[in-house]
């Protein structure tokens, strides 16, 4: 199915990428089998980040898939509610919304549990389903990894970049989640290819060692630089986050 654009001006972020509903435990510090009560929200990276922006006052839409199932049904409610367009939202017949479980031992260990199908529907999507006009009007286009790990959603992702030319503010979230790729390598591999057709990339120090090799933040800015991007976004936990540019 081919999407036209439907909106009089262009969205402010458009997102593309994971979505599935989050369980978290009311019981804080316990593991998941003694956990009795769990309460539910809209979680995916790409999907927060079209939440972020539009709870910052921003037109923002998300590019994602549910299953057919009234999870999908939630999500798409939820979206509406917290003013994300959900117009670049469809269910996937015969299949199911993913499901994350977490455990929270605060102040900094919150360990996910993934429930997705071996082909999550967020990774269903296709080329020829793109809004491409939109998505090259668009002020910020953000991609994350997830979305390179299969087929067709990877192809979706390069037709798109191609497209949108490596026009400014076109942003590789290297969102790195060792349960959802076969191994580090093949993300390094993945990540190597969309590099030359992003102008920004963001990452933690274990996602930049993943894509670059490099355990130092400078050195893997500059790596990042090297390979064509713009701005490199390092972000350092307790220590913040370090930004560099190849015009400095």
């Amino acid at each position: 199915m081919s999407i036209g654009t439907t909106n009089s001006f262009p969205f402010d972020v458009i997102t593309i990428g994971r979505v599935g509903v989050d369980l978290y435990p009311v019981q804080d510090s316990v593991t998941l089998d003694k956990v009795e009560t769990f309460s539910k929200y809209l979680g995916g990276s790409a999907t927060n980040v079209a939440i972020a922006a539009a709870c910052h006052g921003l037109k923002a839409a998300v590019i994602t898939r549910t299953g057919n199932d009234p999870f999908g049904t939630f999500i798409k409610s939820e979206l509406v509610r917290l003013g994300v367009s959900d117009e670049y939202v469809f269910s996937v017949p015969n299949s199911r919304t993913p499901v994350v479980f977490a455990e929270l031992f605060p102040p900094n260990n919150f360990p996910l549990y993934y429930y997705r199908e071996a082909k999550a529907p967020d990774l269903m999507i296709e080329a020829s389903e793109l809004d491409i006009e939109a998505i090259v009007n668009s002020k910020i286009y953000w991609s994350t990894l997830t979305g390179l790990s299969e087929e067709p959603s990877r192809g979706a992702h390069h037709f798109a970049w191609d497209k949108r030319n490596k026009k400014s503010h076109t942003i590789l979230d290297l969102d790195y989640r060792a349960a959802l790729w076969q191994s580090p390598l093949l993300a390094r591999v993945e990540i190597a290819k969309a590099l030359s057709k992003v102008s920004v990339v963001i990452g933690n120090l274990e996602e930049c060692e993943i894509a670059t090799t490099q355990t130092d933040p400078e050195r893997a800015a500059d790596a990042f630089l090297d390979q064509g991007v713009e701005i490199a976004v390092i972000k350092m936990g307790p220590e913040g986050v370090l930004a560099k540019s190849k015009y400095e």
